[in-house]
């Protein structure tokens, strides 16, 4: 984070009460977590409640936070805290197990360098999003923090709370299972 990115938090955190800073987050970062935490869990429904919960454990936490990372970055670790938590959770497995079919088992891993080019050029951003959406949610989280949300390798690193190598093989791996989705359903990469 540069100096004045850290000064203009500083004054931030002194000017406001607890409620305006959670006023202030929600309308800043409301919409980008509900999309996130959708992305990860596949469920409007749920989405919302994760990210009730999100702005719940940050206005818990306001006064903790040491400004080590982003406001951003610090929120996004919580989204996806709680989204893990719900993908673990008794009542997902449960449910999830009902709609699982042997026709959605990982693909075969495919060999390619440059995928985000190559889909860009041919794909629409529809098609885009079914395809990331079919990825299991390990992969589609380093996909939406990367693609969609524009984090750098290192504010992933910081949100997944693994190393930045780490975060490098996931979407490796998650761009090669994004290809092999892809050619299954017969779109176009070149």
């Amino acid at each position: 984070m540069n100096a004045s990115a850290k000064s203009s938090e500083a004054d931030w955190t002194l000017q406001l009460t607890n409620e305006e800073k959670l006023t202030r987050l929600m309308s800043e970062y409301g919409d980008n977590i509900v999309q996130l935490a959708y992305l990860i869990v596949k469920d409007r429904g749920i989405a919302e409640d994760i990210t009730q919960e999100v702005f719940l454990k940050a206005y818990r936490g306001l006064d903790q936070f040491r400004h080590q990372s982003s406001v951003k970055t610090w929120l996004y670790r919580i989204a996806i805290n709680e989204s893990r938590k719900y993908l673990r959770s008794w009542s997902f497995r449960q449910i999830f197990s009902t709609y699982l079919s042997k026709e959605e088992a990982p693909p075969e891993k495919a060999d390619t360098a440059n995928v985000e080019s190559a889909v860009i050029g041919r794909m629409s951003k529809v098609q885009v999003a079914e395809q990331v959406m079919k990825l299991s949610p390990l992969y589609r989280k380093v996909m939406v923090l990367h693609y969609y949300e524009d984090l750098s390798i290192r504010e992933m690193a910081q949100v997944l709370d693994i190393s930045e190598d780490a975060v490098r093989t996931q979407l490796s791996r998650a761009r090669k299972h994004f290809k092999a989705l892809c050619e299954k359903e017969g779109l176009e990469w070149t």
